[in-house]
Formats: structure tokens, C-alpha cells, sequence
């Protein structure tokens, strides 16, 4: 069990691949020549397929345990433990899932609570950063506007600190739902100031591409993590992978 929790050779390559990616966009981008091409078409398309990437991973926060038997074959241990009252909500018929981790210490910094529902620290932040930059795409799509090119370092900083997040261990809620938010909307911060940049539909095409596959290795590594926790944990309980 140490050696599949721990050293896992296809999450460590994901990380690598995933930093790369992150280099080649920098260097791509800034290598590029100013306003590089002039298409009308350039925001339509790419506004509406950021937009539509956003809309789809507020329903993947909302409806966890669906998505990811989309995505993985394994189950997840934090969506082990039967859906209650508490972590789940109605809203039109539809049952909204907002809390799926064990009722654990160890994952107290995973969920948060508002009166008698609990609530997933990683899901509501990177609905809150999902919802956010769906709304800014909305607004710098649809017009001329143009923003600063520190924006890019911005985004960043944002997409690294989410994709390391699993491997550092907080224990501070707010933080970790800050963090998750600051992940996706660090990807439209990106977005935006690398088309006011350079003006490419491929390298906003590209930086697209590459949010997907950042998202598939942030949750691959949450998933590795949750494992871990429990991994450690001298607690014997129904939910403990062994």
C-alpha cells in the first residue's frame, strides 16, 4: 500500500507534464510578435469555448461523484460515504452535492459547514473561481477591452499554486478554498492577458487545451490525497483504504 500511495510514477509524470506545459505557454507566448494575427472571429470562438469549459466544471463541482466516474475508473475515497441531508441540498428537483468527504478529522480542512449543510472547500472554490472568470469572459470577449501583460504572471502564480495544492497539506479552510478559486480564475487571468498580447486564436486555443489537462492533474493528485490521509490515519474505520 506505501508503495501505490506514495510513489506513484503516472501522478509524478502528470506534474511534470503539467509544469512543462506551463513553460512552453510562457515562452510561446512571449516569443510570439505583438498583435500577432487580427481575426474578428478570434473572440466569439474562444470566449464562448472558455465560457462553455467553465459552465461544465460548475457542474462537475455540483455533481462530483457523476463526473468522476466520467474520468476514473477508481473510486475515490472521498466519495465513499452515502450522500445525507447534510451534504446534499434540492434546488428545482435536482440534487445539488456540496459535501462528499468522510465525516473525518483528518479532512476537517476538506469541508466547511453553514448552519446544518456542509459544504467541500475544493468544489465551492473552484465553482467561486469557475463563476467568476466565467462573468470576466463574458465582459472582455464581448468587448475591446485590453489588459496588462503582468496579468499572465498573475494567472501563474494561480494555476501553480493549485496544482501543488494537494502536496501541501493545509490545514486552514479559507485558504484552501482561496487557493482552488485562484486556480481557475489564474487560468482566465492567463487567457485574457495573452490575447490582449499577442492576439492568436492557437495560442489561446492552446492555453485551453492545456486548463484541461492542469484540471485532470489537479484531481488526479486530490484523489492521490485523499488516499494519503487515510493512509495515515491509525483510525480503523469503513472508509479507510487499505
Amino acid at each position: 500500500m506505501l508503495g501505490k500511495t506514495y510513489h506513484r510514477f503516472d501522478l509524478l509524470l502528470l506534474m511534470l507534464l503539467s509544469f512543462l506545459g506551463l513553460f512552453m505557454f510562457v515562452v510561446t507566448g512571449f516569443s510570439l510578435p505583438l498583435n500577432y494575427e487580427h481575426s474578428l472571429f478570434r473572440k466569439p470562438i474562444i470566449g464562448s469555448l472558455f465560457g462553455l469549459l467553465c459552465i461544465l466544471g460548475m457542474i462537475a463541482t455540483i455533481l462530483p461523484k457523476e463526473c468522476s466516474k466520467i474520468f476514473f475508473c477508481k473510486k475515490d475515497i472521498a466519495r465513499e460515504e452515502p450522500i445525507s441531508s447534510n451534504n446534499a441540498s434540492f434546488i428545482f428537483g435536482l440534487r445539488i452535492v456540496h459535501g462528499h468527504h468522510p465525516s473525518c478529522e483528518n479532512f476537517s480542512s476538506h469541508e466547511f459547514w453553514i448552519k446544518d449543510k456542509s459544504f467541500c472547500t475544493g468544489c465551492t472554490g473552484l465553482l467561486i473561481g469557475a463563476l467568476i472568470s466565467l462573468f470576466g469572459a463574458i465582459i472582455y470577449f464581448s468587448s475591446n477591452l485590453s489588459v496588462p501583460t503582468f496579468f499572465i504572471i498573475i494567472g501563474l502564480l494561480g494555476v501553480a499554486l493549485g496544482l501543488i495544492l494537494p502536496l501541501l497539506n493545509l490545514k486552514q479552510t479559507i485558504l484552501h478554498l482561496l487557493i482552488n478559486a485562484f486556480f481557475i480564475f489564474g487560468v482566465f487571468l492567463m487567457l485574457i492577458g495573452i490575447d490582449s498580447l499577442v492576439q492568436s486564436i492557437f495560442i489561446d486555443l492552446f492555453l485551453i487545451s492545456l486548463s484541461i489537462f492542469w484540471l485532470f492533474t489537479r484531481i488526479s493528485f486530490s484523489q492521490w490525497n485523499h488516499r494519503r490521509i487515510c493512509h495515515e490515519c491509525e483510525n480503523k474505520c469503513k472508509l479507510k483504504v487499505v
